[in-house]
């Protein structure tokens, strides 16, 4: 399996993040794809290919161009008042008071385009999300050529990331301007099956009007759990999206038996969907040692999950989300495109 790469990943670099009320060192860090990168050769997965630079255009195609001005300059607008420290925001919109108003402050900027106080901007945020973008495209461009399964090394993550919001570590959904290009280039449909821990508010939001772009997750109950406001089992899509957002929350606690189970349920819909191509939104954070994250899977378990994946016989993107156990996640990403290869 090729695996596409970007060094550029690095220069998301911030020296901490807020989480449970305390600035700490940021579990996202450039060391998870170290890490994977040195797992994948050292098993001889296949060839590191280095991402190619594609443009705005497919990044426009999903998100706001608003958005996309808002993350290229955000840090210079920032530094202008507060300096070179991380920018946080500081205050958001909210129910009652009102969402419709940008300020003109970068204060309110980031409040306008954020959803959590968790994901710094930094000098190098919007080079690395580019980068990563571009590894997304890069892969789906070798898929849309011929290869029948291909790894986009991404970081920063995307799939917390809306049309106009950032969040989750996740600054553009690489998983979502993949698909889109994946339709651009003459696919019909495509499904996207998530299973990182967390739901993939922004996938959802992106596709949740559409029927072109199926949208399956297994995540941890969002009554519980982050990002709390979307993954219910009751967001079905909308309009002519109607029955193609399947969310399925699970339990804190969930193991790799109850986990296959429910992803059975969902790699039928998805048969029955019959994509033409199938995205994978590839978070490990299920693992059991994960220590942001409350399930069970072990290591031995994603072999399995991606010989699961490989039975919807489609063409197949894997795109890498979350996964914060550093020592680990080279061999739980490994073993389960190892997995689905072996299929």
């Amino acid at each position: 399996m090729l695996t596409i790469h970007s060094r550029d990943h690095q220069y998301q670099n911030p020296k901490f993040e807020l989480i449970d009320g305390q600035l700490r060192p940021p579990v996202e860090n450039a060391q998870r794809v170290e890490t994977v990168l040195s797992r994948i050769r050292s098993v001889g997965l296949g060839s590191v290919l280095p991402a190619l630079e594609r443009g705005l255009a497919p990044i426009l195609r999903v998100h706001e161009q608003a958005f996309v001005d808002f993350l290229q300059n955000a840090w210079s607008e920032w530094v202008k008042v507060y300096g070179e420290r991380e920018a946080l925001p500081l205050i958001w919109p909210t129910r009652t008071l009102g969402y419709d108003r940008l300020p003109e402050a970068i204060d309110g900027q980031l409040g306008y385009y954020s959803f959590d106080a968790g994901t710094p901007i930094t000098a190098g945020t919007w080079r690395a999300a580019r980068a990563s973008a571009n590894v997304a495209l890069t892969a789906q461009q070798l898929l849309a050529a011929g290869e029948q399964a291909v790894f986009a090394l991404c970081r920063p993550p995307g799939h917390h990331a809306a049309t106009n919001l950032y969040g989750g570590y996740c600054f553009l959904n690489n998983a979502a301007i993949a698909a889109q290009a994946l339709l651009d280039g003459g696919a019909t449909r495509v499904a996207i099956l998530d299973v990182d821990y967390h739901h993939g508010n922004g996938t959802q939001e992106i596709f949740y009007h559409r029927r072109d772009v199926l949208f399956v997750s297994l995540h941890a109950d969002p009554r519980v759990e982050y990002p709390y406001f979307l993954g219910y089992e009751d967001e079905k899509g909308a309009a002519d999206g109607v029955g193609f957002n399947l969310n399925y929350p699970l339990p804190w606690g969930t193991d790799w038996q109850q986990y296959r189970q429910t992803l059975k349920i969902a790699l039928d819909f998805i048969k029955n969907y019959h994509p033409d191509v199938l995205v994978v939104s590839l978070g490990v954070d299920t693992f059991e040692y994960d220590p942001i994250s409350k399930f069970c899977l072990k290591t031995e378990d994603y072999l399995t999950l991606g010989k699961d994946i490989a039975s919807i016989h489609k063409p197949t993107l894997f795109v890498m989300e979350g996964g914060y156990a550093v020592e680990d996640i080279g061999n739980n990403i490994v073993n389960v495109l190892s997995g689905f290869e072996d299929n």
